[in-house]
């Protein structure tokens, strides 16, 4: 598998699991109806171990444009590589959102409500004020970006061996997870926490060419791209001052 796969993969499989999970909360009819706010928090961040597990050991898991451009500006990654990055994600994303709607396709016949539709492809405010959902999303991309670049795969050298390493393996996507999970928790009620240009832009277009009454809502879709991007720039930019 090559990293370009992997993006892809991962995305769609973030997409999947996180979407579906609204899905699952919003629409009607299903076993998980009304069940809330804290459980598509925690669904998003297993959604993320998903697919940080399966992307990591090859294209170290970004699955967010975000990522991607604050590791380039940090040094930390090939502006080169960027381009192909993002493609994939956005092709994953566009799928993992197709295969929400292809699983819950009889649910979203059965719901009338045409926001509730659209929340299962992207985000919207809580309160709709531009300046302050942007603020949001700034906020919480920087803390993901961050955050991340403050991780390490955590391993103990042998003294019998110093090539062994003994660390955590598979397990090293937890801590994105819990990250992800914490944002949800503490700052998503304001504009469902995009944090990733990929994660809101492939379904929403995706919503757009399947055959819903109500609106993609594009006036608002500017603010989970240029948000993220902001953000991760400004952890990047204070993690150069401070390393």
């Amino acid at each position: 598998m090559t990293p370009f796969t992997a993006e892809i993969i991962g995305t769609m499989l973030l997409i999947l699991l996180g979407n579906g999970v609204v899905a699952n909360v919003v629409l009607k009819d299903t076993k998980g109806n009304n069940s809330g706010w804290i459980v598509i928090t925690t669904a998003w961040a297993l959604a993320v171990f998903v697919g940080v597990q399966v992307a990591g050991p090859v294209s170290g898991a970004h699955l967010n444009p975000a990522v991607t451009v604050g590791l380039a500006i940090a040094g930390k990654f090939s502006w080169a590589l960027v381009p192909s990055y993002i493609i994939a994600q956005l092709i994953g994303a566009m799928a993992g959102a197709f295969l929400v709607w292809l699983f819950h396709k009889d649910h979203f016949a059965a719901t009338e409500d045409e926001g509730a539709k659209l929340a299962c492809f992207s985000t919207s405010p809580a309160i709709r004020n531009p300046f302050s959902n942007l603020i949001s999303e700034i906020i919480g991309a920087f803390v993901l970006v961050f955050v991340i670049f403050y991780f390490s795969d955590p391993s103990i050298s042998l003294a019998s061996d110093p090539s062994a390493k003994i660390g955590l393996g598979s397990t090293g996507a937890i801590p994105v997870a819990f990250l992800v999970w914490g944002i949800g928790l503490s700052l998503g009620g304001t504009t469902g926490y995009a944090i990733n240009p990929a994660r809101d832009l492939g379904p929403r277009i995706v919503h757009s060419l399947l055959p819903f009454k109500g609106s993609s809502d594009w006036s608002y879709a500017w603010i989970p791209i240029a948000g993220p991007l902001l953000g991760a720039s400004l952890a990047a930019f204070l993690f150069g001052i401070l390393n």
